[in-house]
């Protein structure tokens, strides 16, 4: 690498091999599921933490003519660790300074770096503006490139859709080692990276986002629910309801097991989490109108501005706006999680079969959150970028279990695999649709080396639906040699399982 750099003491200073007494707290630093921080987890030949762009092009170089493979890491949040993990020889391009943010707020535009974190954009957008915000993720720690590669969304999915679709230009290396964006690149590839995921095609550097408008005052409100409170009945019509609401209103049901009023007993509890993007008057009759079993009041709603529903939503204290910049997690456990999208109401005998299952041991700390489509989703081609998940969805869901002993992790997967299996029958099939950021190697993975189409099909459809034809058509043109791969990156088109390298 070195003789691939022009300054070596540049490079020595990035670089961080197992003896190098940092390597560990480097490498850990990202991890944000402790599945892949055990002893047997495979562990990196080296980290790299470049501090400019240029340093990232020698690891490339270096890393291929040694057959080597490269994980690329924004801010350690893939499911299944795969942006630090790897069954082979593995180096990791830790992009965790790589986090300049530049916000115009006459263009209402900004360029990110691929390291800086959602909290941070978050932050750096109010500093400039309290009326323009961007539809991201609602977890502040996690990386720009790889939330915005897979789509990416959060409370403004309603009213905006996803990250991805309001994303006018990027900067990523392709296995050349060339800096391409937009115009270089051309539409292919950037339609590829945004949804499709960045990682099998190259190393994404930065985003140029469009920002969104948001009022000065939004509304938000959480209202919990237990079974004795007609939860199920409430869940039920919630369904009906949440995807043709007002495109301002976004209600999220978050599904839990709690302690009941009855002593020593357990019950299930469904909270009613919601932002409203406009003031308390106006929501109070939409609500009345729309789901007057949940009985809100005014005294139930908050006004207060959008950067500050970004604290509360996450469930932080509504305070001061530091706390955003925080590039740790608090929390950081062992978990698995799954998701699904809902295209018909799921019965109420459907839905008490789910409670039934968050009465067992390994639910207490498991959770369920709905999350409603409908107004903006319904209005994009499912074409449009590789997310097709868009008309004809009514809500996703999120599984999530977690735990923290390591011996007992088996149990716990199981659990949550028992749920995904219970449900197959209330969700989408054919394929039974998923979303590459809640990364699940339980739906498929590739073959080592190089894998068949008809393999990579298999979970490949479940992200991308019909979308994954074009992805692969897009890496045979851009990384013909399949160098960036992983379990479940985007195979090119091999010649033997073609017929004039036609699919």
């Amino acid at each position: 690498m070195s003789l691939q750099s022009n300054n070596h003491s540049s490079i020595s200073n990035i670089v961080y091999t197992p003896k190098n007494s940092s390597y560990l707290s480097i490498l850990n630093f990202s991890i944000q599921n402790l599945r892949f921080e055990s002893v047997t987890t495979p562990k990196p030949l080296v980290i790299i933490t470049p501090i400019h762009e240029s340093q990232i092009q020698p690891v490339i170089y270096c890393a291929k003519e040694n057959g080597i493979q490269i994980r690329v890491r924004s801010g350690g949040h893939d499911y299944e660790g795969l942006s630090y993990t790897s069954q082979v020889p593995f180096v990791i391009i830790d992009l965790v300074n790589l986090r300049e943010i530049n916000v115009d707020v006459e263009k209402k535009t900004a360029w990110i770096q691929a390291g800086a974190r959602l909290g941070e954009l978050y932050y750096r957008i109010a500093e400039k503006s309290r009326t323009l915000g961007f539809p991201g993720g609602v977890c502040p720690t996690v990386g720009a490139g790889g939330h915005i590669s897979g789509g990416g969304y959060g409370t403004l999915i309603r009213k905006y859709g996803l990250a991805a679709d309001h994303v006018i230009d990027a900067r990523i290396i392709d296995v050349n080692g060339t800096i391409l964006d937009r115009k270089s690149m051309g539409e292919d590839l950037f339609w590829a990276i945004r949804g499709g995921g960045a990682a099998s095609f190259g190393v994404i550097l930065a985003w140029k986002l469009e920002l969104v408008d948001v009022p000065e005052k939004v509304t938000v409100f959480t209202i919990a629910k237990t079974l004795e409170q007609n939860a199920t009945n409430i869940v039920h019509r919630w369904q009906y309801i949440a995807h043709k609401l007002d495109k301002d209103l976004a209600v999220r049901v978050f599904i839990s097991r709690v302690n009941s009023s009855q002593v020593g007993k357990k019950t299930i509890q469904a909270s009613f989490q919601s932002l409203f993007l406009g003031g308390v008057d106006r929501l109070l009759p939409l609500m009345q109108q729309s789901i007057p079993e949940l009985g809100l009041q005014r005294e139930d709603c908050t006004e207060m501005s959008w950067i500050e529903s970004a604290l509360y939503i996450y469930g932080l204290p509504v305070g001061s706006l530091e706390v955003l910049l925080n590039r740790t997690q608090a929390n950081v456990r062992h978990f698995k999680a799954k998701v699904d999208y809902v295209q018909k109401p799921i019965s109420k005998n459907g839905l008490e079969g789910i409670w039934k299952r968050f009465f067992e041991e390994e639910a207490a700390e498991a959770e369920m959150l709905f999350v409603p489509y409908g107004g903006r989703m319904d209005e994009v081609s499912e074409s449009a970028i590789p997310f097709p998940h868009r008309a004809g969805n009514l809500y996703q869901i999120h599984y999530m279990v977690n735990w923290d002993d390591e011996e007992v992790s088996e149990r716990y997967i199981n659990w949550i695999r028992r749920l995904y299996s219970y449900m197959a029958s209330y969700v989408s099939k054919f394929p039974r649709a998923a979303y590459i950021n809640y990364r699940d190697l339980d739906i498929g993975v590739n073959n080592k080396g190089n894998t068949s189409y008809a393999k990579a099909s298999i979970w490949g459809r479940k992200y991308f639906k019909n979308n994954f034809k074009r992805l692969v058509q897009v890496k045979t043109m851009v990384d013909p040699t399949n160098y960036f791969r992983n379990e479940q990156s985007i195979p090119p088109i091999y010649s033997s399982w073609t017929k004039n390298g036609k699919l």
